[in-house]
C-alpha cells in the first residue's frame, strides 16, 4: 500500500523545480483590502530539468492567447518554464496577443535558459499585456530560489486567501515522490471548469500517457464539478509539469494524489466564490443514465433561483423539484425524493412541509456545508456536482471588478 503525506509549503516541496513572484506595477493595491502588503503580479516556475507537460483548457470558444501560444507547440513538447501574470488576462486580443508572448519570451531566453516557454494569464480580457512592465520581472525575480506563498497569492484576482497543496506519497518499498499545486479561482466558475488557473508539479517519474489520461480524469472529477455562478472564461487552465527527478512512481498511488489535490483545490474555489457562505453537493442519483444524472445535478449547481435560495436558507423543495423538471431529464413527481443531508425534505407521500420538517430542514441550510440528495427513482445512475449560494458580496465584486 501507499501513503499521502500532507506537507507545508506547496510547490517547494517539489525536487528541482523553483518559483516566486514580484509586482511590476499591474496590481497597484493589495489583494486583500484588509492587507496592507502589496502582492506580486508577475509569478513564474521552474524547472532544472525538461519537463512532459499536460494540460486542460477551456471550453470557451473565444481561447485567450496564451492557451493559443501554447497549442502552437507540437504535440508532446516539453518545457522548463511557465509564466504567470495577474490583472490582465490577454483574451480576444487577437494575433497580436500571441506575438506579445513571443516578444515577451524572447527577452525571458536572454535572461534565462529555457525551453518553450509557455505563459499563462488571468484579468481584465480586451487589454494587450504591458509587455515593458511584465519583462522587467526578469531583472528581479530570482530563478534560482523558492517561495511557493508568493506564487499563490500572485496569480489571485477576486481571490480572499492563496490556494495551495502539497502531498508526499510514500510507496510500499519506502521510495517516495511529491506533488503539489497552486491554483486561483472564486467567480465565473462553471462546470466546465472555471475561471480559474492551476498548476500541478510534480517530481514522479510518470509515463507521458498516464500524465494526459489522469489529467483529464482529475479535472472531470473536481473542476468540472463545481460552479460559483455559471460563467466559463477564455483563460481556464489546469497544467501538470512532470520533471520525473524522483525516478519513482505509482500510477494508482499518483492518480490518487492527484485526484485529492484537485478536488480539494476545488473545494477551497467554492468555499471562496465570491461572497460565498456556503458549500453544496449536489447529488442526483436513481437517473435513467449518467447522462440524465449529470445534467440534472449541473442544472442545481448553476440554478441562480436554488443560489439563491441557498442563501437565503430557504428550506423551500419547489426550487430544487423545478429545477430538475426543466432539465430536460426523465423525471416523475411520483418517484422523486429530496433530502437535505440524511432529512426527507420531499417525496410522493410528504409534498408539504410540516413544521417540524421546515425547522430541521432550516437547521440544515445554515450549516457552512451540507449535501442536497435527489433520487429520481427511475434508474440506477448517478452523478454529483457542487455549488456554492450567491450572495450581495458577488454583485458588489463583480459591479466593481475594474475599479
Amino acid at each position: 500500500m501507499y501513503k499521502l503525506i500532507p506537507l507545508e509549503n506547496g510547490l517547494e516541496n517539489v525536487e528541482g523545480f523553483f518559483c516566486g513572484a514580484t509586482n511590476v506595477g499591474m496590481r497597484k493595491k493589495p489583494v486583500n483590502s484588509d492587507s496592507s502588503e502589496l502582492d506580486g503580479d508577475v509569478a513564474f516556475i521552474r524547472s532544472e530539468q525538461p519537463c512532459d507537460i499536460s494540460a486542460v483548457f477551456t471550453s470557451n470558444t473565444f481561447q485567450a492567447a496564451p492557451i493559443k501560444h501554447f497549442q502552437k507547440y507540437p504535440k508532446g513538447f516539453q518545457t522548463n518554464f511557465v509564466l504567470i501574470n495577474a490583472k490582465n488576462a490577454n483574451a480576444m486580443t487577437g494575433d497580436k496577443g500571441i506575438e506579445d508572448i513571443e516578444s515577451i519570451m524572447s527577452i525571458l531566453s536572454t535572461k534565462q535558459k529555457v525551453l518553450n516557454p509557455v505563459m499563462s494569464s488571468t484579468g481584465v480580457i480586451g487589454y494587450r499585456l504591458p509587455i515593458d512592465k511584465i519583462t522587467s520581472a526578469f531583472d528581479t525575480l530570482d530563478f534560482n530560489a523558492s517561495n511557493s506563498h508568493q506564487a499563490a497569492r500572485a496569480i489571485m484576482t477576486t481571490d480572499s486567501f492563496k490556494k495551495e497543496l502539497a502531498y508526499q506519497v510514500e510507496l510500499e518499498d519506502g521510495n517516495t515522490f511529491n506533488i503539489a499545486a497552486i491554483c486561483k479561482g472564486a467567480g465565473m466558475i462553471n462546470p466546465a471548469m472555471a475561471t480559474m488557473l492551476c498548476f500541478v508539479i510534480t517530481d514522479a517519474k510518470i509515463p507521458k500517457s498516464d500524465m494526459d489520461e489522469l489529467l483529464t480524469e482529475a479535472t472531470e472529477g473536481s473542476f468540472n464539478r463545481i460552479s460559483v455562478d455559471g460563467d466559463t472564461s477564455t483563460n481556464d487552465t489546469v497544467m501538470l509539469l512532470a520533471n520525473k527527478q524522483s525516478s519513482h512512481y505509482n500510477k494508482e498511488a499518483f492518480a490518487e494524489a492527484l485526484n485529492k489535490i484537485m478536488f480539494e483545490l476545488a473545494m477551497l474555489i467554492l468555499k471562496d466564490g465570491e461572497g460565498a457562505n456556503k458549500l453544496v453537493a449536489f447529488e442526483v442519483k436513481g437517473a435513467n443514465s449518467e447522462e440524465d444524472a449529470k445534467r440534472a445535478s449541473m442544472a442545481l449547481s448553476n440554478s441562480l433561483l436554488v443560489k439563491t435560495a441557498l442563501f437565503g436558507e430557504d428550506p423551500n423543495w419547489g426550487r430544487i423539484a423545478s429545477t430538475i423538471g426543466a432539465s430536460g431529464i426523465a423525471c416523475d413527481d411520483e418517484t422523486l425524493t429530496i433530502h437535505y443531508d440524511d432529512l426527507l425534505i420531499y417525496s410522493s407521500e410528504f409534498r408539504e412541509l410540516d413544521k417540524v420538517r421546515e425547522e430541521k430542514a432550516y437547521k440544515v441550510m445554515k450549516q457552512e456545508r451540507f449535501k442536497v440528495t435527489c433520487d429520481i427513482g427511475l434508474g440506477d445512475a448517478s452523478y454529483t456536482s457542487y455549488g456554492c449560494d450567491l450572495s450581495y458580496e458577488y454583485v458588489k465584486i463583480n459591479a466593481e471588478y475594474r475599479t
